[in-house]
């Protein structure tokens, strides 16, 4: 009784990480960028009338070779082989000989000898980063990083998916950018942004103005009190610099409002000249 509730402890505990770590690889696939009044906002595991999936490949993994160095990745999730798997040496890290493949979201093989291929894992789920391939051009598409930290080496897979509305195609080449780095690209309608109008959130000219204005005014105020207070020996409210000024401006600016109110409206009705007028 004890080994059977053990195990379901067990059970829901990997169920539990599993599905964190798929929410946590779809948020990351989530995202929007600014510019210009626009918002470029980007779903990339949404699913479409031609891609239910998104992005993510039906066969649950996608695959690209170059001399002799195979890829295997999936996208926003982790690999499902259902037919033709990776076979190579050393699959511990990722999902180990009867599940290779399965325990990460990107592997790479190599032919270190012949007949003889060795995997190293490229991308976990856990470190997955999607960016614009072009902060200039937003439409342009989307690059997803993933990288892994092993015993012996740091590697990482960077997958461009260009945007093209109508089209998809997969990855054809394979570049290597570095000792273990690589990347590639693949033409897919979810590398396409939703894009929406925003408002203009932005500072006018006459806010920015403003601003100036009044930080230069406290500034002048703290610079005058401090000279007063320090250098003069002035105490109270005598250290505002022009106090005299200050207390007098709500009256003058008071009088000249109603010198012009008087000026536009003509003399009123009350209004009565000191001329009396005189019979002959």
């Amino acid at each position: 009784m004890q080994l059977r509730c053990f195990s379901l402890h067990i059970l829901s505990l990997l169920i539990i990480y599993s599905l964190g770590a798929i929410h946590s690889v779809s948020a990351i696939c989530e995202f929007s960028f600014t510019q210009e009044n626009k918002l470029y906002s980007y779903s990339l595991a949404s699913s479409s009338e031609m891609f239910p999936h998104g992005v993510l490949s039906e066969d649950g993994y996608y695959k690209v070779s170059s001399n002799g160095t195979v890829v295997w990745f999936q996208l926003c999730d982790g690999m499902i082989f259902n037919h033709d798997p990776p076979r190579c040496f050393d699959c511990g890290e990722c999902g180990g000989p009867s599940r290779c493949g399965m325990g990460c979201i990107a592997l790479m093989s190599n032919n270190i000898l012949e007949g003889y291929s060795v995997c190293t894992t490229i991308g976990r789920t856990q470190s997955i980063i999607a960016n614009l391939i072009d902060k200039e051009s937003p439409g342009m598409g989307v690059v997803v990083e993933m990288w892994h930290q092993g015993p012996e080496m740091n590697c990482s897979l960077s997958v461009s998916i260009i945007c093209d509305s109508k089209k998809f195609q997969e990855p054809k080449t394979l570049e290597k950018v570095g000792n273990c780095n690589f990347a590639t690209q693949i033409t897919h309608p979810a590398g396409c942004a939703n894009v929406l109008a925003t408002k203009d959130n932005g500072l006018g000219w006459f806010s920015t103005l403003l601003i100036i204005l009044l930080c230069l005014f406290g500034g002048y105020l703290i610079t005058g009190a401090a000279y007063r207070f320090f250098y003069l020996g002035i105490r109270g409210l005598d250290i505002i610099p022009n106090l005299e000024f200050w207390a007098s401006l709500p009256h003058r600016v008071r009088s000249s409002f109603m010198s012009l109110v008087r000026r536009f409206r003509g003399p009123s009705q009350n209004y009565r000249s000191s001329y009396s007028p005189v019979d002959f």
